[in-house]
């Protein structure tokens, strides 16, 4: 017998070689992940580049592209998206990217590139949706609502596989966040509320339906398809009664 780093093998046995299969070789790198966060740095730069200087607001890129219900309603549909993109300074877009980061290394090479921009998209309608609800006159940006999705998912994601969310750290995590949501001025809570809403909805669906009953992911993916049509329908209803 021969000592390996698996315990005793027979000499035939120690010489083969078993391919080590991870999370990355399965799904492949967190690659959607980083480029969400490329288009959101250069948003930022286009942002500063267009007039909004290092905090980017009041630029064209800003003007055009911020979450405001009025314009919503007035026919800017796109904003709903292209709001959580922008962010409002440096220290705004450092958080959101480290947070997308720390997320999306951990979800995306575990549950494959689909599933995670399923939950990033409808978690972004998602806190469209609810700064929209609670502050239609005020302007947004922002990824905290498609962050705050995917924290919402991975939570969930964790109990599906027996994991404590809680010792994980990602529980106390997302308690400090709302904490923060709540505590300090200026911070959008309809879109942080909805986004983490949004994000527990469709992780519900991916982990606590699909994943613990071994349903095919293709009818879960479509019924995330139609949530986020339904929520940017809902976004456009809800602007259209801030038209004055």
């Amino acid at each position: 017998m021969t000592a390996t780093p698996v315990g005793m093998r027979c000499p035939e046995c120690s010489r083969q070689k078993t391919k080590v299969h991870t999370a990355a070789s399965i799904h492949g790198d967190p690659r959607l992940s980083y480029t969400l966060i490329a288009i959101n740095v250069i948003a930022f730069l286009a942002m500063s580049a267009g007039g909004g200087g290092l905090d980017g607001r009041g630029g064209s890129v800003w003007v055009n592209g911020a979450l405001f219900g009025p314009s919503v309603a007035d026919g800017d549909w796109w904003r709903i998206i292209s709001a959580g993109f922008l962010h409002a300074g440096l220290l705004h877009l450092a958080f959101n990217m480290y947070f997308l980061y720390f997320l999306g290394t951990m979800l995306e090479p575990v549950i494959g590139k689909l599933r995670f921009a399923a939950i990033y998209f409808v978690s972004m309608l998602g806190g469209s949706l609810g700064a929209l609800v609670v502050s239609p006159g005020a302007v947004t940006v922002g990824a905290s609502g498609a962050v705050f999705g995917m924290m919402g998912a991975a939570i969930l994601a964790l109990r599906a596989r027996g994991i404590d969310p809680w010792q994980s750290g990602l529980g106390i995590t997302l308690v400090l966040n709302l904490g923060i949501t709540f505590l300090i001025p200026g911070i959008s809570i309809g879109g942080h509320i909805g986004g983490l809403m949004a994000g527990g909805v469709v992780g519900y669906l991916m982990f606590e339906v699909a994943d613990r009953r071994r349903l095919a992911i293709q009818p879960i993916l479509a019924a995330c398809v139609v949530l986020g049509i339904l929520l940017a329908i809902s976004c456009v209803v809800v602007a259209g009664t801030t038209r004055i």
